[in-house]
Order: C-alpha cells, then structure tokens, then sequence
C-alpha cells in the first residue's frame, strides 16, 4: 500500500511511515460507528472487530508483522499466567515479563539505531504494557477481600475471567492499539456492554441509544488534532528544540535565546496534541469517555482524553501542569507501581518513589535525554510544592472576595514561571542525548536550574521557616495533608507524595512524529 501514500509523502515532507500512522488514526473514525452498531447482544462481534481492525493495521498498512506476534505473544502470556497463577506474585510476574520485553526492543531499537520515524514495535508496545499490567492488578484485586481495596481498587477489579476473545479485544482496541489511549479492562467491558448508558439517571435523559453530542465531540477533537498536526508539519520544522543546537541560535543575545526558545515548546508538544487528540476523538465515536451530563443537560466526552492543551500552555502552576499532561500514563504508575511497592499499613515513600521513577525510565527507553527529564521534574516538583505551600495562602482572598492585585501579580508569574520551566526541563526528552541536552541549557545560560535549584535552597535556608511564621502571625492554617491513599489529582505539588505526578511524555515516544 506503500504506493498510496506516496503522494503525500512527496507533498509533505514526511516519511511514509509517519504518513501512514495518520492514516491509521483517521481511519478509525468511521470505523467508530460502525462499532456501535454492532449490537451489544452480540460481545464477541464487538471483541472480532478489534482485533480484524488492529490486524488491517499491522499487516497491509504498517506492514510490522513481527511487532503484531511479539504483540500478541505477550497478550497470551498475560492471560494465562494471571488466569492460573493465583498467588499474590502473580502481578509481579507478568509485570516483569511484559515490561522485560519492552526493555529488550528498546535496547534493539537504540542498537540498531531506528530512526524516530521508523515505525515498530515499542510504540504500541508501551501502550500494551500499561494495559496488561492492569489487568493483572485487577485480576489480583478480585481475589482479595473487599476490605482491603481502596477506591480504583474496588472499582476496577475483575471478579470474572474473561473469554480469550473478549481479552484480545480489549488488547486490541482498535482506536488506542497503536499510540493509546490506555484504558483498563472495566472500562473495556463497560464500553462493549454500553453499560455506562444504562443506568436510571442517564436513561432519562436519553432520545437514543447513546447521548447526543457524541460524534460533534468526537469530530471536534478529530479538527483540533488536524490543526495541532498542521502547526507542527508547517512549523515544526524550523522551530524546535534543536534549533538551540546551530551556531546561529549561540550567536544571539542570551535574552533573545530564552525568549524565542519558549516558541519552540508549543509546536514541540503539536505533536503530542495531534495524536492524542485524534485518538480521543476516535474513542469517543465507539462510546468510550462519556463523563455525564452538565448542569444544562450537555453530556460530557471527557474520560478518553490524556491532555488538556490549554492548562499545560497556560497553567497558573505547576501543580495544574502536571495535572493535565498524560494523564492516564499517570494513573497507571500511581495504581500500578507506587501503591503497590508500598507495604501494607505503610505509607508511601522515598523508596516507593525511586521505584516508581525508574520503571517511568525504562517504560519509556534508555536515551540519557529521558533521566534528564525525570530527574529535572523531581527538583521541579520539590520546587513548586514549597512555593505553592508557603506564598500561595498568603495571597488567597477572604471568602467571597475578589482577588488582590498581588494575587493577580502570583497567577501570572505562575503561568510564566511554569512555561519557561517546563521548556527547560523537557528539552531533554526530544533531544534524547545528554550532551546536546547541556549544550541547550548552557546556551539557555542555566536559567532553569537558577530557578529551580536557587528556590530550593532559598526555601530550606530559611524561607519556608520566614513564610510560615508569617502564615501564622495572619492566623493562616497550615495547608491539610491528605491521606497517602487517596484517589485524587495525579500531582503531588499540593498534596502528599502518593500523589505525586511523574513528570512523564507520551506513551508513544518510540514511533515516528509526530511523536518524538
């Protein structure tokens, strides 16, 4: 088929694989409704359809028949190993085996020196990992006792094994098989049994089978992804973070460096917005991500989506940053990894934490640029969660009151501060290598690690001792900490280390752009 894109690629630039990813992604929107017509008396018509949709797109499209067996070999392992492994080592060994294996292609892929815009197996891959492994904890969750789940737990726990056919369905979701979006298998069941429809309250506000709004939501975000991906594919180009690297970028003033680098963020993370965007969309024409109904009667398509662009270009802080960048990824290494290295009774910790990092490093691949990243993002967090508790409640109005003109002042060095840090600490990510990473940041003349490092150290020299005495002079409470075991945000910049937000790029950073 390669012959069909040819035209595009000629037009475009872009390599075929890249050309025919998109094509993957927009394919699945009319396949959508098609899904949701195949009657949901009929289950495994439903699961066949994934997976004959999934198999169109490995073999005559992408034409990566290895990563479809390799794929497929470690969808098996995992449903027979949870299914008759029933001790409490069970998660672990699937854990162990499924991320081994995406270690492994990552070392190939680094040793053979793939190109990004080589499509293979790690990119699916990695979206594949986060869902067996779920699974595998949701397996486990339905044997313990009730009383011993928190919340997720309960919710998400499978009581009962599935079929072989219903789970290679799961796996296989055909608008998430390729870059996401991760779903667990409740959410799967509930998707095919349009279970989320079916309740009194929803029921009533009903006039069909599905709420109305559903393909407007969908093809809307389908139209915001094809102008994400058209600002990259114009601009992108030009202007990223590797434009720090030519000699006619150290030639301008420092100012005129740091200033024009924060253009580069944006059109940098298009490509992120464009693939997520376009796969929410298509999962939401198969009836995935209803959230409810609105105050005016709206129903609401929010649960698919993995990125809210505005609060990550325009956030008052870091804390709401980080709350709406990759947000199922998150989910997964807090219910899937922190909480479960934890010991029962315990509360989470440093070493819960370590854990939680390193296996967000080896999901991700083995390019120094990723640890760069990550731990960059530690200090980060560290930084804005003192800031936030320290000078943030002094600025908070009386109830009922407008904000101050000092209030005003905070918000908007918030949404400064916090652009300029993240493209700082991201650069890292898409330039993979540590030495052009610090040829970046020298050339940035540190100012990230000025920021960062020069308020940690301002904070534990005295500053936090200096806020809170004056927290307390105005009669102002401590901020409340909340139990380690929470169900809340994924970002600990407010609230304990449980709920911490690793600071983590997309589930795809292994394909092609636009994903890396």
């Amino acid at each position: 088929m390669d012959a069909v894109f040819q035209p595009l690629v000629n037009l475009t630039g872009a390599s075929v694989d890249q050309i025919k990813l998109i094509f993957c992604l927009l394919v699945a929107y009319p396949l959508g409704p098609i899904f949701v017509r195949i009657p949901t008396s009929q289950p495994a018509l439903r699961h066949l359809f994934s997976v004959t949709v999934a198999v169109f797109f490995f073999f005559p499209v992408l034409k990566i028949y290895s990563a479809f067996f390799q794929l497929l070999a470690s969808i098996l392992a995992t449903y027979f190993i949870a299914k008759y492994d029933r001790s409490s080592k069970m998660p672990w060994v699937v854990f162990v085996i499924v991320m081994g294996h995406l270690t492994i292609n990552h070392v190939i892929r680094a040793v053979y020196g793939f190109s990004y815009e080589t499509m293979e197996v790690t990119g699916p891959q990695m979206v594949l990992t986060m869902k067996l492994t779920t699974f595998a904890w949701n397996v486990w969750d339905g044997r313990r006792k009730a009383e011993d789940l928190d919340k997720w737990q309960t919710a998400k726990r499978v009581s009962e094994y599935p079929s072989l056919l219903e789970f290679l369905g799961y796996s296989f979701y055909f608008p998430g098989i390729l870059v996401g979006p991760y779903l667990d298998f409740a959410e799967y069941r509930e998707l095919i049994a349009e279970s989320a429809f079916q309740d009194e309250a929803v029921k009533a506000k009903l006039t069909r089978r599905l709420p109305a709004g559903r393909k407007r939501a969908a093809y809307t975000r389908m139209v915001l992804g094809l102008l994400y991906l058209g600002a990259f594919v114009v601009l992108g180009g030009k202007y990223n973070y590797a434009a720090a690297l030519t000699p006619e970028f150290a030639k301008k003033s420092l100012l005129y460096r740091i200033a024009v680098f924060q253009a580069y963020g944006p059109l940098e993370r298009a490509k992120y917005y464009a693939i997520w965007t376009l796969t929410e969309g298509a999962s939401i024409l198969t009836g995935l991500g209803f959230t409810g109904f609105g105050p005016s009667g709206k129903a609401h398509w929010d649960g698919a989506a993995n990125v809210k662009v505005m609060q990550i270009e325009f956030p008052p802080n870091f804390k709401v940053l980080l709350d709406s960048w990759n947000m199922k990824t998150n989910v997964w290494l807090r219910e899937c990894v922190y909480k479960r290295v934890t010991p029962k009774g315990k509360k989470p910790g440093f070493r819960s934490s370590m854990i939680t990092f390193f296996t967000s490093a080896f999901w991700h691949g083995i390019a120094s640029g990723y640890y760069l990243t990550f731990l960059m993002g530690g200090f980060v967090t560290a930084a804005a969660r003192l800031a936030r508790q320290n000078i943030r409640p002094l600025l908070l109005p009386p109830a009922g009151q407008p904000p101050s003109i000092f209030k005003r002042i905070y918000d908007l060095l918030g949404i400064m501060v916090s652009a300029m840090v993240l493209n700082y600490c991201a650069s890292p990510f898409i330039l993979l290598s540590a030495r052009s990473s610090f040829i970046t940041w020298h050339r940035l003349g540190y100012y990230g690690h000025i920021v960062i490092i020069g308020s940690l150290v301002f904070f534990y020299a005295g500053g936090t001792k200096w806020f809170r005495a004056l927290q307390k002079k105005r009669g102002i409470l401590p901020p409340a900490r909340a139990p380690a075991h929470t169900n809340g945000t994924a970002s600990g910049l407010s609230t304990p280390i449980g709920e911490k937000n690793f600071m983590i790029p997309p589930s795809l950073d292994s394909v092609v752009p636009p994903q890396k």
